[in-house]
């Protein structure tokens, strides 16, 4: 499983002035090339009497592909700045469109890539990003005696404990950070005696929205 990326969880606005040029720019969160020109071909539609509809993305847990574009605006003055925004962020599945509206004064090269770049920023701020993080499912079965034994452990690794399950025995289910496992189960097998029964579940993505737990099965 690939380690930690960080991607756009939920999208946001940002805006900024420059000489009477208004540049806006809107973040989305997208999974393939397909949704990233349908969202590009949107801001199009929704602003059809700018000047200039900017964009760039980067789809792929390793950022596999980046792409972005002018839009008529000099060569390498908006699409590239704002990709580097992006990569300087360590995004992955987000698309990003700026707007222009001009203003009638021109702003050269260094205050265009400044606006462009400028305006992603803006809108990353109102954007939600989280870091996805490899772990597993544990499910652990135990008798009521070993039920507080594994509170201990969870609590003491800092384990999320996503469901528990209570019959003649007890089943609890753990999410476990990758890098934990190993010691995890040590502690687990040690408290208990080794008589705990460890079914893992699969591998799954977590992060954090807003200190809200998120899990992700790809």
């Amino acid at each position: 499983m690939i380690g930690n990326y960080k991607i756009l969880y939920r999208g946001g606005e940002g805006e900024l002035v420059e000489k009477k040029s208004r540049f806006i720019a809107t973040a989305r969160p997208v999974e393939s090339e397909e949704e990233a020109v349908a969202f590009i071909e949107e801001m199009r539609k929704k602003y059809w009497d700018a000047r200039h509809n900017c964009s760039a993305y980067i789809i792929g847990e390793r950022g596999q592909v980046q792409r972005c574009s002018d839009d008529g605006e000099p060569s390498q003055t908006a699409g590239r700045p704002m990709l580097d925004v992006l990569l300087g962020a360590e995004l992955k599945n987000i698309c990003v469109v700026v707007t222009r509206y001009f203003g009638g004064t021109l702003l050269g090269t260094g205050g265009l890539v400044r606006a462009y770049s400028g305006a992603v920023q803006e809108a990353l701020k109102n954007c939600v990003i989280v870091e996805k993080m490899p772990a597993v499912r544990l499910r652990i079965g135990t008798d009521y005696n070993g039920v507080g034994k594994l509170q201990y452990v969870a609590g003491q690794m800092g384990i999320t404990i996503l469901d528990t399950e209570y019959t003649d025995q007890v089943s609890m289910i753990f999410l476990v950070p990758e890098e934990q496992q190993g010691s995890f189960l040590a502690q687990v097998t040690e408290k208990t005696g080794g008589r705990a029964l460890i079914q893992p579940e699969g591998q799954v993505f977590f992060g954090f929205a807003d200190e809200e737990l998120v899990l992700f099965d790809d």
